[in-house]
């Protein structure tokens, strides 16, 4: 017992070391966990350690991991009038690469292989959702612009992607009435985040007990997995929650405010927002090591999926490309941040298996979430942001040589 507890405490404290130095070699800690993972296995495999069946934890360590960071992201962005373009564009551009890609693929499946129209959307959709687990950290180092935009765009591919799972996972068809009820669960379940949000935060600003925070993250999970059971776009309530802790100052304005006690809640929210970062790094740090742990060598060296590996990364960045370019934004390195992984897994693992198809397999989507992986971590190592001069976030920008407020304004559109 003292060996595990020992081992997985050096494990966890190898993460961190690869999450602080990763802004200085450029790799993603992700890829390091993935590899420390990996080679923890063939230690074990080596000395003849018998590890039990691990494969069950990765769907719960990856649900409360994807809460954790979609709550972390969340509380960190500015909502204001500043900042509807770039939700706007974040918007589009999750949405539109998830249609794109998955009803491109899903209509070679269903066309030229033959395979049933509601097998094919459930086994495509999780391969082109953003994994914000991985795109998050790893635009850290980028400009706020920049950050605020991977955290919009892969939050809302994670949210769309969920949603338009469970409705093709739940419904036949594509009907005038399975459409109806897919907008009124939005609406319920925009209601229900915007009741529970109100009375979190009032509990937070109530709460005089010495643990206050362990107890409103355990009610955030408990009505996570209570609008899941109903089959509700959950991720909705965790990001209209963090937005809303995290803009308390643009809030202060209405009188209904005064309810909450702005000034106490501030002074909580901060504390609650160093409690669920360093939740997040445990929890996604677990995640990671444990995928790591089960990645087959050989599953990952399978040339068939592999081709058609490549040629689905291929459409992502292509898509991509072409996105950016429409938007009028700067494709370096937006084009490269891209990532599968734990949202991909885990809507993958719940596709009953009647519904699954011999071509999307777990070798396959495996290969996806590395390549891509990889291509997010080259992308990062190569683009160098100039060092005298801010970096333009959008095409009809330029660095400025001007002074610092106009700089800002670059900056900031």
């Amino acid at each position: 017992m003292e060996i595990i507890l020992i081992t997985l405490c050096t494990l966890i404290l190898l993460g961190y070391i690869f999450d602080i130095t990763s802004a200085k070699t450029k790799i993603p800690s992700v890829i390091l966990l993935l590899v420390l993972g990996w080679l923890v296995k063939e230690v074990t495999v080596y000395l003849w350690v018998d590890v039990p069946d691990l494969e069950p934890l990765l769907p719960l360590l990856g649900t409360v991991g994807l809460i954790l960071i979609v709550l972390e992201g969340s509380l960190d962005l500015e909502f204001n009038k500043s900042k509807l373009k770039l939700l706007n564009r974040a918007f589009w551009m999750a949405l539109l690469a998830l249609v794109l890609l998955s009803g491109g693929l899903a209509a070679i499946f269903i066309g030229v292989l033959d395979y049933p129209m509601k097998a094919s959307l459930l086994s495509t959709i999780p391969i082109f959702i953003i994994s914000s687990a991985i795109a998050i950290p790893s635009a850290r180092n980028l400009s706020k612009p920049r950050q605020e935009f991977v955290v919009y765009e892969s939050s809302l591919s994670d949210i769309l992607g969920v949603i338009f799972f469970n409705f093709f996972l739940l419904n036949d068809g594509i009907g005038g009435s399975e459409v109806l009820f897919f907008l009124w669960e939005i609406l319920l379940m925009c209601l229900i985040s915007f009741v529970a949000t109100a009375g979190l935060s009032f509990l937070l600003s109530k709460i005089n007990h010495h643990i206050k925070f362990v107890p409103i993250i355990l009610l955030v999970l408990i009505i996570y997995g209570i609008s899941k059971i109903y089959h509700l776009p959950a991720l909705i309530f965790i990001m209209v929650f963090g937005l809303f802790l995290g803009n308390l100052d643009e809030l202060r304005r209405f009188k209904w405010m005064s309810v909450f006690k702005p000034d106490v809640l501030d002074k909580e929210v901060g504390k609650f927002k160093d409690l669920t970062t360093e939740a997040t790094f445990l929890v996604r740090s677990l995640f990671f090591l444990l995928f790591g742990f089960l990645i087959d060598v050989q599953e990952l060296l399978d040339l068939e999926s592999l081709a058609w590996a490549g040629g689905i990364c291929g459409g992502i960045f292509l898509v991509r490309y072409i996105q950016l370019r429409l938007l009028r934004l700067h494709p370096i390195p937006l084009l490269f941040i891209a990532p599968r992984g734990l949202i991909t897994i885990l809507l993958f693992l719940s596709i009953p298996a009647a519904f699954r198809i011999p071509l999307v397999t777990k070798p396959l989507i495996i290969q996806v979430i590395i390549l891509t992986a990889l291509v997010m971590m080259v992308g990062l190592m190569v683009h160098k942001k100039p060092k005298t001069e801010k970096e333009a976030f959008e095409e009809n920008e330029s660095p400025s040589e001007g002074n610092e407020s106009d700089q800002e304004k670059h900056e900031e559109f």
